[in-house]
């Protein structure tokens, strides 16, 4: 079985898609993730209400959050299509899910979508443990904003960071309900992961071997 998914073009293109989905998906996380605690951790109106707002996208269920994708990237109905044909930035719709780059971008963004609250407000929770004194004293130092950042926030962060990206690339790495649900790994395997492909080897192929090979290989990664 090892021998076989070694030789198997399916099993290394799912091999590149699920490198590729958690590394973009995941930089992009912890960008807008980051960017968005240190929005959130400033003295904004109505913080409280604009952090569970935040925290909608992951608290939806990921079937239901596949679900409402699925629409948004329909070939006939999807709104964004809609909207930019509207505006006259586009005359045809927009082929989300049947194009092999596109599929792979629309999978990467819901994924982004559903994992950012995540990572944001558990970096905001250790925002909230920095001491103000530091800053009042890089202030006093003449430091700048980015200055601040770099040599007080980050350095504080680091350990906490370690641990919610440790999670979040393991979650986007053994994803299978947003795939499954929006693209079952289509078109033509464009977006099939190494979890994905396992089940439907060894599930609905019946191949529990093979299958079981490929879940098996997952585990060095």
């Amino acid at each position: 079985n090892y021998e076989w998914i070694i030789t198997d073009s399916k099993f290394l293109t799912s091999v590149f898609n699920t490198l590729f989905y958690t590394f973009v998906a995941s930089v992009i996380k912890f960008a807008v993730g980051l960017y968005l605690a240190l929005l959130l951790n400033e003295h904004l109106p109505f913080k409280a209400i604009i952090r569970a707002i935040v925290l909608i996208p992951f608290i939806v269920p990921t079937v239901l959050s596949a679900i409402a994708f699925w629409w948004i990237f329909d070939p006939q109905f999807s709104i964004i299509s809609w909207t930019l044909k509207k505006w006259g930035l586009i005359s045809v719709n927009v082929d989300f899910l049947g194009d092999p780059w596109n599929a792979r971008w629309s999978v990467i963004f819901a994924n982004v979508w559903r994992g950012v609250p995540f990572i944001a407000i558990t970096l905001l929770a250790g925002l909230q443990t920095v001491s103000p004194s530091l800053y009042e004293a890089a202030t006093l130092d003449g430091a700048t904003r980015w200055q601040m950042f770099r040599h007080v926030t980050y350095p504080l962060l680091t350990p906490i960071i370690a641990v919610v990206m440790t999670f979040s690339v393991l979650f986007t790495f053994t994803d299978f309900q947003l795939i499954k649900v929006l693209t079952n790994g289509g078109p033509a395997g464009a977006t099939e992961l190494m979890a994905t492909m396992s089940y439907n080897t060894a599930i609905l192929g019946t191949r529990i071997g093979e299958g079981a090979a490929i879940s098996t290989a997952m585990i060095p990664f």
